[in-house]
């Protein structure tokens, strides 16, 4: 069976290091699992060929979106995030296939994994899929408050309204980069290391930061959280969690977790250096 990553970049894509390593440890010989760059636009055109040897496919930036438009089935889950991260292949699932947002799950697991308090005021930075994704998660686990900050919060409207529309009803707000400082129980980046100036990163502050970056790191935010006593949670935990769902949607199997982790930390040791 075959699976792959599919966006633009993909190239730096941990996923084919932690599906694999499940795959091994799952006694899956038959099947791989590749990165493929698939440019914004063109994810119908692949789509139309493939065969029946493709199981299932995980999206990133930019087609989390457009995968929406294009599958056969989305979940309720996905249509709410306004995003799929995951498209599930095969005769067990309608014709185009079935559209699933792991992100959401696996943003709260790993928030939950490191941190058992309150998650009321949730400050978000960045207004794409995955900010809107993190928020939901985190709206699932009792945010209240939900405070989206962009460079341009028109260009956030999207996962505002995605957000608005959890049944729980939350407050939402898109505000601009602060310049006074902001407060929150956690504070959730989803925006490059290039825009975490010092200054932006010298007014949040939250017993907790989820950085949604795994590479590189620390970024800017996770090193002053870190030095702050703040909760660190990090892109890597997201990722596992994340990939762990979509192993056990493509394979039928529990995943290997911690098999999954610890090759994902191999491997960004061994970029590191070099």
């Amino acid at each position: 069976m075959r699976c792959a990553v599919l966006g633009d970049p993909v190239d730096h894509s941990l996923s084919p290091v932690l599906h694999r390593a499940a795959y091994d440890a799952l006694g899956l010989a038959g099947w791989t699992y590749e990165a493929v760059r698939v440019p914004g636009g063109t994810l119908a055109e692949l789509l139309r060929g493939l065969d029946s040897s493709w199981r299932g496919l995980s999206l990133t930036m930019p087609l989390k979106r457009e995968l929406l438009g294009l599958a056969g089935e989305v979940t309720a889950r996905a249509r709410l995030a306004g995003a799929a991260n995951t498209l599930v292949l095969g005769p067990d699932v309608a014709p185009g296939g079935l559209a699933d947002n792991t992100d959401l799950p696996g943003a709260a697991a790993a928030v939950r994994e490191r941190w058992s308090g309150g998650v009321d005021d949730v400050v978000v930075l960045g207004g794409g899929a995955t900010a809107a994704s993190t928020a939901l998660a985190l709206v699932d686990e009792g945010a209240t408050r939900v405070r989206v900050l962009a460079r341009s919060p028109q260009r956030a409207a999207e996962t505002v309204d995605a957000v608005r529309a959890h049944p729980s009803a939350p407050q939402v707000e898109a505000l601009a980069l602060p310049t006074l400082p902001v407060r929150a129980d956690v504070v959730v980046s989803t925006v490059p290391v290039a825009a975490q100036t010092p200054e932006l990163v010298a007014l949040l502050e939250a017993p907790v930061l989820f950085e949604v970056l795994y590479d590189p790191w620390p970024t800017p935010l996770a090193r002053t959280a870190a030095e702050r006593g703040a909760v660190l949670v990090g892109g890597l935990d997201l990722l596992v969690h994340q990939a762990a769902l979509q192993v056990a949607l493509f394979t039928g199997q529990d995943a290997p977790l911690e098999v999954m982790r610890a090759a994902g930390e191999r491997a960004l040791v061994a970029r590191a250096r070099g």
